[in-house]
Order: structure tokens, then sequence, then C-alpha cells
């Protein structure tokens, strides 16, 4: 008993609207559901959780996560309550659980993507959340992500990780083999290039589904080579799920899965992954209109990466870096970033092949994140039009495969930055092409883009062709992506 309130848990508790009374019967009959009908809690006892830091015994810590999760409408994991599974000793962590303690990465994984599809099957949308800022998760990561992970040769036969009951999945879970992580390894590229050609709403689910079977088959303690590529594909799976996750606009639970794919990397020893997957938390932070926060995970990422990272991984950083500071209109700093992104992504050799989470960053991606981020930056100077009309030109000149959300997006920068040029008909032209193309992209970050981009239309209403543009935007994008009303704030 730690004798001092548990604050994560009352702030939860006083989102619900339950009475303490209430909660406690929902406990009592959520346990028994789960098979401990001799469980009796009560009122005093919850009080005792909530203002005297009391840890309840398993199974309760379970129960009140997928309490707290069904009522909420958001994944809420034993952690976010503020409470320590057994055996996990020291205080309670501030930011998302960090740091979890060795080996709790598996439990956790499985944890949260069962949570997230539970959400999925009763039709809830977890995005209910606030999002943790980026120098909260640096401080907490940033000893954790520069240390291996610990190695405990005491349970390195043990074919169970002691992992407890309450984070694995329901299911009995099993060793494989080589075959079986091929078989993995191969479905990340068949996820990954369905979300660039469709977006992350319509496989989502998918790639939660399959992050969970994964979890479970880390909870054994397979040879080291497997172990490895195991956690590998945990790590790209939880990036993708992240990825997904943002690009529907469920931004707590895309950060949540770029953490874990954070820790997924590290346990399988691969500092660049998690490296990148901290990146695309920056990346979800600048679209937020939040380049502050965006900055510090950026300096975590780098940091975290250390000397390991090839030189179109550290190019690719780069041009993150340059966005975040072209939304705080230091353009100065994102040419000197853009700079350094041109060169190291020439100086990568081509004898070493890129990891394959790295393969979707080409040169056609660097003209379109150089394109978004001078895009960007004319908010603030005008002047950066030019270059940001040249750069998206380049991109979708090299576009020749099936990214289509890419093509799209390369499209409304390039119609942005033609608006801002003081060009309507070249808008007009590429602002048309990125709207024949948005109805078949699950994307709401697409609609997020056109959005601004309807915002620079503003300036041209009284042109018939510009004000037939805005009327088609206005009946093409879903009522929710304009709040119920045409844009008047900007968003990065």
């Amino acid at each position: 008993m730690s004798r001092r309130p548990n604050n994560r848990l009352a702030d939860l508790f006083g989102l619900t609207g339950w009475s303490k009374g209430e909660l406690a019967r929902l406990v009592n009959r959520q346990a028994a559901a789960q098979g401990h009908p001799q469980l009796a809690t009560d009122t005093s006892r919850v009080r005792r959780w909530i203002d005297v830091g009391e840890t309840p015994r398993d199974p309760v810590p379970e129960v009140l996560a997928t309490l707290f999760t069904e009522r909420l409408g958001r994944v809420v994991t034993i952690e976010d309550l503020g409470l320590r599974r057994p055996g996990n000793a020291g205080t309670r962590p501030s930011v998302h659980g960090l740091p979890w303690a060795p080996r709790r990465t598996a439990a956790v994984l499985t944890e949260f993507t069962g949570m997230d599809l539970m959400l999925n099957r009763r039709g809830m949308v977890g995005a209910g959340a606030a999002l943790a800022a980026g120098s909260a998760l640096s401080d907490a990561m940033h000893d954790w992500l520069l240390t291996a992970p610990a190695q405990d040769a005491a349970n390195h036969d043990n074919p169970l990780l002691n992992a407890d009951p309450a984070g694995l999945d329901r299911y009995e879970a099993a060793p494989v083999g080589s075959e079986e992580v091929e078989a993995l390894e191969h479905s990340v590229e068949i996820f990954r290039a369905w979300d660039a050609a469709r977006g992350g709403g319509l496989q989502r689910k998918a790639v939660v589904g399959q992050l969970n079977e994964v979890g479970g088959m880390l909870a054994y303690q397979h040879p080291a080579h497997l172990q490895r590529r195991l956690w590998g594909v945990a790590a790209n799976l939880a990036v993708l799920a992240g990825w997904m996750s943002h690009d529907v606009g469920m931004e707590p639970t895309a950060q949540k899965y770029f953490v874990i794919a954070a820790h997924a990397a590290r346990e399988g020893g691969d500092r660049p992954r998690a490296g990148e997957a901290l990146s695309r938390a920056a990346r979800q932070m600048v679209h937020l209109g939040r380049p502050d926060d965006a900055l510090d995970l950026m300096q975590l990422a780098r940091s975290g990466m250390g000397e390991e990272a090839l030189p179109r991984t550290r190019a690719m950083l780069s041009t993150i870096e340059a966005w975040a500071q072209a939304a705080m209109g230091r353009g100065q700093v994102m040419r000197r970033l853009l700079g350094e992104a041109e060169e190291l992504f020439v100086s990568d050799r081509a004898s070493v092949p890129p990891p394959s989470w790295m393969q979707m960053f080409d040169e056609a991606d660097l003209h379109g994140m150089e394109a978004l981020a001078f895009r960007t930056l004319a908010e603030h100077d005008p002047a950066a039009a030019r270059p940001a009309d040249q750069h998206a030109r380049q991109a979708l000149a090299l576009r020749v495969d099936q990214r289509q959300r890419s093509r799209i997006f390369d499209q409304i920068t390039l119609a942005s930055a033609c608006f801002i040029a003081d060009d309507p008909d070249q808008a007009d032209r590429y602002a048309r092409l990125a709207l024949a193309a948005i109805g078949e992209n699950s994307s709401h970050r697409t609609w997020h883009r056109l959005r601004e981009m309807y915002r620079l239309t503003g300036y041209y209403a009284e042109y018939p062709r510009i004000a037939a543009l805005r009327e088609e935007i206005e009946e093409a994008i879903p009522a929710r992506a304009f709040g119920g009303s045409p844009p008047v704030a900007r968003l990065v």
C-alpha cells in the first residue's frame, strides 16, 4: 500500500460518472463473468484503491481495465490505471506505463491489442484520450532506450517468460519455427503495401489481430535468432497499427502503438527500428499542430538509433525534423535539415540494402517530404511555395508504384503551393486529380490535407472554376472532416 492517492485511477474514474459503489458492483459482476464468482468488492475497497493507492489483487486490475475500456470507448490498460502488476516493483509510472519492466512488452502488447479489438467489435472509437507530450515520452524513455535489454539467464530456458496471466491472450500459445516466422514477415509486407495504396482504415483491425497473435507467440523463449525475428515482426506490425490508427484519427491509440513498437524493436536489439517508430510519433505531432512535441521526440529518436542507422534512415529523420521546424516558421533551420537529408540520401550505399521498414522511403518520398516542409513554411513565408511546387512535381514524376495515398498527398501539396503562389488554374488541376482519387482511399489524413487546401480556395472563391471546386470538395469530404462546417482553422 503506497498511502498516496492513485491520481491516474482517480482521474479516469472521474470521467466515467460512476459512483464508488457502482464500480464495486460492476467489478463483482465482470469478475463473475470471467470465472471468479468468489470476488466480493465493496465501496470501501474501491475508496482505498483511489484514495490511498492500494493495489487490488488479481484478477481485479484486468477487470478494471476491461470496465474502463468499455465505459470510455478507448483502450485503457492496467498501467493507465496506475496499477502495478504482480512482481513489478518500484513507483507507479507516469506516461504509458513507462519504463516497462523487462519482458513486460509481450504482455502489454497482447493486452492492448486485445482491448483494441474488443472496442472494434463493439463499434467504439478509441480516440477520447489525451496524447502524452513529447517531452514526457522523451524523459520517460531516454535512459531506457540507450541501454541494452536486461538479460535474465535464470529464465532463459523457461518456456514461459514469467508473463502474468492477465497480460496473455486467451488462446494456448505455442512455439513457432522459421517457416511460420517467414510467413509472418511476408504478411507485414502485404499489410504495408495495402496501407500505402488504400489507407489505414480498411486493414487496421487485421493488423491489430495479427499483432495480438504475435504477442502470444512471444510468451515463449524461442531460439535467439527466431526470437529476434519475432520481435522484428512485432515492431513492424505495431508501427503499422499505429500508422493506420493515426491515418483514421485514433491519435492516442496510435501513440501507444508507436511506444509498443519502440519497445519491441529494442527487445529485438534493433535500435534504428526503435528510433524510426518514435519518429512516427513525431510526424503525428506535427500533423496535429504540436511541432515542439515533435522535436522532443525527434531528439529521442536520433539518440536512440545510435550509430547503427544507415544514411537513408538518418535522411528520413532529417526530413521529419525539417517539417517540424517549418511548422514553427524556422526557414533557415528547415533548409539546413533538408540539405542534410539530401546529402545523406545520396551517400547511402547501394551495396547495403535498407531494412524492409525503410524501403518505402525512396527518392519520391524524399521529394514528397521536402515539398511538404516547404509548403508548410509557405504559411509563414509565401516565397517557399515555389520550391514546394518543384519538389512536389518531382515526387509525382517518380511515383510509379501503387502508393496512391502518397500520390494524393503530393497532389494536394502541389495544389496548395499553386494557390499560395497565385496560380489558381494549376491549383485547380491538381486539386481535381486528388479529389478524383480520394474517394477510393480510407485515409482521414487525406481529408485533413484537402480541408487545409480548401481554406486556400477561399481567396479565389469568385472564380467560377474554383467556386465549383469548392462545392465538389464539400460534397466529397465527410461532414465530420469539416467539423460540421467549412474550415477556418489552420492544420498542417
